[in-house]
């Protein structure tokens, strides 16, 4: 009995001491205020204190609206460039040394995100750009002077208190922005420039509050550019006229507002398709079908840029390597336009005047000039900017089992090597390509195409390569009729599956207003999932 009490007062005396830690610990977790010359700098996520290392961390967006400073965030190398007048700042996560205008620099911390958002150490930064910072203990205030205002009261050691930090995330979680599926911009925002760009700023907030890190926009959808471009006509979604300009560069504004968020920004060009409808009545002059009608395949009533004929592929190449020289993109990204499937392609004059295979088989030889696209993209991509990513998002069935015993366990109508003459996998082996994002838009439970099947193929498929896989998921069909989409919690199930595999390495949303509009409550199971 003895014993046992004496172990009744041991455990009041330990919760005692965590009572009186927490109580510690929720007393030093005061709001840290940042000022500048002596006007605070607002942020959506508040800074906080490294406890080993008494470096304060902010988000990338007070450097650049808060400082004045030009940001460009990349996740592909996980790098940071911070820029003034005067100095040129690089820091890359894990990496505990910086670049100052080309010299190295030890670092105490170094650039990291937390819930979503790119933090870099305030004090590290501010100094580097020339400005002067002081830390205010007890009233947990930061002040940054300029040089043109008084310096405030003396910096005084910090004490974190535990307030610790979120753990990073390395995956992708991007949102496809579609300028031809109502995404961006609304029809109500044809000719309206600052419609335009509150309806993009507002849906970058929107999705990076629920987790998204990414934004893949499409910057060609029909052969045709949403910026200023020597070779393909305006699009029309900006004016409601193709080839009339629109008063303003939309992708250089569309990069540096997901760049100040410390979002990815992903260039996504629809490669080969011209328009989606057969009639070139009210296309501008400029447009590939009318300067090289010859190059055009009318497929079932779309127009389609013929991939056999090689000047026509190369037309296609210079189009997205304006956009790789001319911007800080992250990315290229391609979608599944290659050939058109089940329909009848007219490329007999093609095929006998470029079948350089010799071949009898026509669909090897559009396979071939497919695969010369790729690879030849790919190459033209990383000798002008080894840092941007390119990859590309294939129909989600590469082939079924009963055709070719190596496909996925399913029995898709439409397949990505048959259907649209996609030879996915010799794109991963042979490495031309960064990452794969199969568009796997089923269920778990839909038995023709069931999502973990699928997903399980592709991901055996990447291993032991150095080709990244994302999942490209559909919460556009939340709350359609189709089999497993009665719930949100389909979307959180399939993110959890892809737990099991390590070569999975993050997942991209089609599309980003069937994120925004919340679809049978899926922001808050989303932001649950990524515990914002």
């Amino acid at each position: 009995m003895k014993f046992r009490n004496g172990l009744i007062l041991l455990l009041i005396f330990i919760l005692g001491l965590q009572t009186a830690g927490l109580s510690a610990q929720a007393a030093s977790a005061k709001e840290i205020v940042i000022n500048l010359d002596g006007q605070r700098l607002e942020s959506d996520v508040s800074p906080y204190i490294l406890p080993k290392v008494n470096v304060t961390m902010v988000p990338l967006r007070v450097i650049s609206e808060g400082l004045g400073a030009s940001v460009l965030w990349s996740q592909a190398s996980r790098t940071v460039t911070i820029k003034n007048s005067d100095s040129v700042i690089t820091m890359t996560s894990g990496r505990q040394q910086a670049t100052v205008d080309g010299a190295l620099v030890g670092l105490d911390a170094t650039v990291e995100l937390k819930k979503g958002r790119v933090m870099v150490p305030i004090r590290f930064v501010s100094e580097n750009l020339g400005i002067t910072v002081n830390w205010n203990q007890s009233a947990q205030t930061i002040n940054l002077t300029t040089g043109d205002a008084p310096v405030p009261d003396p910096a005084t050691p910090a004490n974190p208190g535990g307030t610790g930090s979120t753990p990073s995330t390395d995956d992708m979680r991007g949102a496809w922005i579609s300028t031809v599926n109502g995404d961006w911009p609304s029809s109500s925002a044809k000719g309206n420039v600052e419609k335009q760009k509150l309806e993009y700023t507002q849906q970058l907030d929107t999705l990076q509050s629920m987790g998204i890190n990414a934004v893949f926009v499409q910057v060609r959808a029909n052969a045709d550019a949403i910026y200023p471009s020597g070779l393909v006509p305006w699009n029309s979604v900006l004016t409601g006229t193709q080839g009339r300009d629109p008063g303003y560069d939309p992708l250089a504004f569309m990069i540096e507002e997901a760049h100040k968020r410390g979002l990815e920004f992903h260039a996504w060009f629809n490669p080969f398709r011209a328009t989606n409808l057969a009639s070139t009545a009210g296309l501008a002059a400029n447009h590939v079908s009318k300067l090289h009608p010859d190059w055009i395949v009318n497929a079932s009533g779309k127009l389609y840029i013929n991939p056999g004929i090689p000047e026509a592929r190369q037309h296609i190449i210079d189009t997205i390597m304006e956009v790789v020289n001319q911007y800080d993109i992250d990315g290229v990204h391609l979608d599944d336009y290659f050939y058109p499937s089940n329909v009848t392609f007219n490329d007999d004059t093609a095929f006998k005047a470029y079948n350089t295979l010799n071949t009898k088989d026509r669909a090897e030889w559009r396979r071939d000039n497919i695969n010369q696209f790729v690879k030849q993209l790919g190459e033209s991509i990383h000798q002008v900017k080894a840092g941007v990513e390119y990859g590309i998002s294939p129909f989600g069935v590469w082939r079924n089992k009963a055709v070719d015993i190596t496909g996925s366990d399913t029995k898709a109508g439409v397949t990505a090597y048959d259907s649209m003459n996609a030879d996915v996998r010799t794109w991963i082996k042979q490495e031309w390509i960064d990452y794969v994002a199969p568009q796997v838009y089923w269920s778990m439970t839909l038995s023709a195409a069931r999502y973990d099947k699928v997903v399980d193929w592709w991901a055996n498929e990447v291993a032991n390569t150095d080709v990244k896989l994302y999942i490209g998921h559909s919460p556009y069909k939340l709350g359609t009729p189709e089999v497993g989409w009665q719930t949100s919690q389909e979307i959180i199930d399939q993110l959890v599956y892809n737990e099991k595999y390590d070569t999975i390495k993050g997942d991209i949303f089609f599309s980003s207003q069937y994120l925004t509009k919340n679809p049978l409550g899926l922001i808050a199971k989303l932001k649950t999932y990524y515990g914002l």
